[in-house]
């Protein structure tokens, strides 16, 4: 078992697994009075059995700070995100997650005027316009990110205030804009997220060293 192998002197805990109907691919593991807690997602539950000793070992490891084995890493990172499995998880994002939206006109900055803007200058206009929409909250960890599962954009809201340059924010949104134009792909068993192609026509952003610049001190 993992743990014996991770933990070969320890006593052996109590173990509570669990199969949680997450909105992804979520795994936890938690000791709470002597009992380790995990929790799975439920689309898990079917997957191969080297799979399963696979996360177990992960997930040990990590809670005790232990070197995790890259074969159980690249088996469980082949896994997930091999196309049939990508699938199934984006399925249920879309048919479990929730999105809360807020309008793409802000205070200074209307989300919908910088993409038509942006789609037309870099993408002949023939982008087509996902949900645009601010975040809940003034975000300054993640600026942005594009959500193929709702087809959503959102902009932290730290970016809609009168001190930030017009660059910023359409250097933010052109990045996520490149997201919808460039699909993750898999390669090797491997999340591709900014291949050579989405490089290159980032760096055709005529400020990018400026915005690059300003979100570094944001």
């Amino acid at each position: 078992m993992e743990y014996r192998e991770l933990r070969p002197r320890a006593p052996m805990p109590e173990f509570d697994i669990r199969f949680r109907r997450f909105t992804s691919l979520n795994t936890t593991i938690r000791l709470r009075e002597g009992k380790l807690q995990v929790r799975l997602s439920d689309l898990l539950e079917t997957a191969p059995e080297n799979m399963h000793h696979a996360i177990a070992h992960i997930l040990i490891a990590k809670l005790y700070k232990k070197p995790i084995s890259r074969a159980h890493n690249d088996r469980y990172r082949r896994y997930v995100s091999s196309e049939t499995v990508s699938k199934q998880s984006e399925q249920i994002r879309q048919q479990r997650g929730r999105k809360r939206l807020l309008p793409p006109k802000g205070h200074f900055y209307d989300l919908e005027e910088v993409f038509d803007k942006l789609n037309h200058q870099f993408f002949h206009g023939l982008l087509g316009q996902p949900v645009l929409t601010w975040s809940g909250h003034h975000a300054r960890r993640l600026l942005g990110h594009y959500d193929a599962a709702h087809n959503t954009i959102v902009v932290s809201r730290v970016f809609d205030r009168v001190d930030v340059p017009r660059y910023a924010i359409e250097y933010l949104l052109y990045h996520e804009m490149l997201h919808l134009k460039h699909p993750v792909k898999v390669k090797n068993g491997r999340r591709c997220v900014h291949p050579r192609e989405f490089q290159a026509e980032e760096r055709l952003f005529p400020q990018l060293a400026e915005a690059k610049a300003f979100l570094k001190h944001l």
